[in-house]
């Protein structure tokens, strides 16, 4: 929203707990994301999986995201942000439940694909709410919150999975059972826990302002204003406000006109190659990855916790430096560091070399890259390169390209490693990384320090360019 230029508000703090209540949803995405890798060898033993089912069994959930995305954007703007956040949580609440208890593949599908849902909605609003309550100077900082919080619950679902894996005993069947139940309906159940204080919190928040005054309801809008800024900001924050959305720009002609063409093509390309770059091939199948390494399978699950330690330990980083170092700097070494990593991994596994450590020191520099660039970059670029007007369904394509793109990466990623080897997986990574590049250098604009009104005038102004 940026809240006072001059970051002069009255209550940053009530803003930092705010944006952190938000950024809940991105706990829920890693913790979900995570917690299905310490249970697909479970599962594909107990269901008798095929490579393409258990590719089903992990992207499943990909489907219900690109529905939630989908839909997010248009509701959210009819509904508001708050409200649909809120059923992300009641989405999520349900899927825990319904995987812990399915009695067979299918419902245990179905349940996933709910969960899904969840995280399209959360992915998309959890990160453009902040943005419409942060102060230009920090929105940086704060919109990274979301990207942190997806690290630490991806960490926490690994050391979720180590611990009740190492408690679990084995029957005669090789099932890994906890008290006399499946490990693994244990592990996907232990989400509804967080799940639960996500759903309590949100209604704590406030609507978004911004909403509010693009529905037409300033006072309210200036009341929730007035809690967060001195008044004299806030008046004129209204009247930014207000001067941006009496520009003709709304309705699908004004997304794909001339001025907004690009931000549309930054967004939508910049969150496809994010996947393409192979992070959720290691989130998802990490432990099979290090086991074709060397690794046995409760010693790949241990290592993946050293993973997600290094995610949010780069995450950190980025929230250090992404408001004073500025966006394009951290994409252009961090998807540089990204493309060598993922060559050099690739190598590794062309030459054979039997040397595990050496194996983990490249993944985790990979994460690391990862971690301080596309991670936290993507969701600050993508919650403000957006005009107020189609921010919300323009935030939807943009989001819906990155989901679509895990998906292909969740359902590919074990016929890679079984027809062209982890070596030509890794490399065509690593290759897909070179159109990133190229954006990022050539096409992307700095915007940091800049508040939401000004970007958008920013993409206004170029028409005449």
């Amino acid at each position: 929203m940026g809240l006072g230029v001059n970051g002069s508000m009255k209550n940053s703090s009530k803003i930092g707990f705010l944006s952190a209540i938000v950024a809940l949803g991105g706990f829920l995405f890693g913790y979900d994301t995570a917690i299905i890798s310490g249970t697909i060898g479970l599962v594909k033993t107990q269901f008798n999986l095929t490579t393409m089912m258990e590719g089903w069994y992990v992207s499943s959930a990909l489907i219900g995201t690109i529905l939630g995305v989908s839909v997010a954007g248009f509701l959210s703007d009819r509904y508001g942000r708050k409200n649909m956040l809120i059923v992300s949580g009641l989405f999520f609440a349900l899927s825990a439940i319904g995987c812990s208890l399915s009695e067979s593949f299918n419902h245990l599908v179905t349940y996933r694909i709910l969960g899904g849902v969840g995280i399209g909605i959360a992915s998309m609003l959890s990160p453009l709410y902040i943005s419409e309550i942060a102060p230009a100077n920090n929105r940086g900082k704060l919109v990274s919150l979301y990207q942190l919080a997806i690290t630490i619950g991806i960490l926490i679902a690994y050391f979720v999975n180590s611990y009740l894996f190492t408690l679990s005993t084995i029957d005669g069947l090789n099932h890994h059972r906890f008290y006399g139940i499946e490990v693994w309906r244990i592990m996907l159940g232990t989400e509804i826990l967080p799940v639960a204080i996500f759903l309590l919190l949100l209604f704590v928040i406030p609507k978004s302002p911004r909403w509010l005054i693009m529905k037409g309801k300033k006072i309210r809008a200036k009341k929730i204003m007035n809690g967060l800024m001195t008044d004299l900001e806030a008046n004129k924050e209204i009247r930014n406000i207000e001067e941006v959305l009496s520009e003709k720009v709304s309705g699908l002609k004004s997304i794909f006109s001339s001025q907004f063409k690009w931000p549309i093509i930054i967004g939508v390309s910049l969150a496809l190659f994010s996947q393409f770059s192979g992070i959720n091939a290691i989130i998802y199948y990490g432990p099979q990855i290090l086991e074709k390494g060397g690794l046995h399978f409760g010693e790949a699950l241990n290592s993946q916790v050293l993973i997600g330690i290094v995610n949010v330990l780069f995450t950190f980083l980025a929230i250090w430096k992404i408001d004073s170092l500025g966006r394009k700097p951290l994409l252009k070494y961090g998807i540089s560091g990204i493309m060598i990593s993922l060559f050099i991994v690739g190598l590794l596994f062309f030459l054979e070399v039997n040397n595990v450590y050496l194996l983990m020191t490249f993944i985790l520099t990979f994460l690391a890259c990862f971690s301080f660039s596309y991670g936290p970059v993507l969701w600050v670029l993508l919650s403000e390169i957006y005009p107020i007007k189609i921010r919300g369904i323009t935030m939807s394509m943009a989001t819906l390209a990155l989901w679509v793109g895990n998906s292909i990466v969740g359902q590919m990623t074990p016929w890679l490693l079984e027809n062209i080897n982890p070596f030509g997986t890794f490399w065509l990574f690593s290759i897909l990384m070179f159109p990133a590049i190229y954006l990022v250098f050539r096409v992307l604009p700095e915007t940091k320090g800049k508040t939401l009104e000004e970007i958008e005038k920013y993409w206004i102004s170029i028409k005449t360019k």
